[in-house]
């Protein structure tokens, strides 16, 4: 479940109804990751009174503000048997700082790939589970060359950069600029109060907003050849929006966006990582 930040935690919750049914119900063991921020304890007071409203009996905190706490055995233990695991906002930088590489780590892929986990990431967590992630940039007025920087992350997601708070901060250039440069990647850029919701061979949208898709890979582009901060000329380029309700079974019902869904649903990364 891959949220675009400002999820509702205080009204109907919809999203955070929808991730406790994935993770099998509001008894299952569910933990908050908060590494990704510098108010931990502020974030984790918040998602605790959301799910407590909600009937959640078995939420708790995975504190994680190190790479020591990261290495706890105990607390990788307790994430691998958990049904659903749930990464905050915050910087995404700072949350592959602290886990990237970690027992956590593999503690979370081995909920979500061994176990069945339903893993959830908002705002910066949603950046964070791709191979590469949108790491930081800015680019306001048009695409630019080199205006946004890719990184390693947690890798649930291949071959799809993510970015949070879509719409609402205007961040088509932003994710145009890294997808003229990284054609291989598709974008994908997610509104607030918005998840894409990828399980099994499939894919759902739910929330208050949409999901543009946008694919460069048959696209024309100087971008090889201007210089940095310059905008680049770009012809053909591929734009699709999922709005809320939009969904798909697999792949083969999917028509243009077949690629994008197989992409998500693909875990042959996964054994990589193992």
């Amino acid at each position: 479940m891959i949220i675009g930040g400002k999820e509702d935690r205080t009204d109907n919750k919809e999203i955070l109804h929808k991730f406790a049914a994935l993770a099998g119900g509001l008894e299952q063991p569910i933990m908050i990751v908060t590494a990704a921020s510098t108010v931990p304890g502020d974030l984790w007071d918040m998602y605790r009174q959301a799910f407590d409203e909600m009937g959640a009996t078995q939420v708790t905190h995975a504190s994680i503000t190190s790479r020591a706490e990261a290495e706890d055995d105990m607390l990788a233990h307790r994430l691998a048997q958990a049904r659903g695991i749930f990464m905050t906002g915050g910087d995404q930088k700072r949350l592959m700082a602290f886990i990237g590489g970690t027992k956590v780590e593999r503690a979370m892929r081995s909920a979500w790939y061994d176990n069945g986990a339903c893993i959830a990431g908002t705002s910066a967590g949603a950046s964070g589970m791709c191979t590469h992630m949108l790491a930081e940039g800015k680019a306001e007025l048009a695409p630019e060359k080199g205006a946004v920087h890719l990184s390693a992350g947690l890798g649930f997601v291949s071959r799809v950069i993510i970015d949070q708070h879509f719409s609402q901060r205007h961040r088509i250039h932003r994710l145009l600029s890294a997808i003229a440069q990284s054609p291989f990647l598709l974008g994908a850029g997610i509104d607030e109060d918005t998840a894409l919701i990828v399980k099994g061979q499939g894919i759902s949208v739910i929330g208050s907003g949409g999901v543009t898709v946008l694919d460069c890979r048959h696209a024309i582009t100087n971008i090889a050849d201007v210089s940095r901060g310059d905008v680049p000329q770009m012809l053909d380029v591929r734009l699709h929006l999922l709005p809320s309700g939009a969904s798909f079974a697999s792949p083969a019902d999917a028509g243009p966006l077949a690629d994008f869904i197989q992409y998500l649903t693909d875990r042959t990364l996964e054994h990589d990582h193992r």
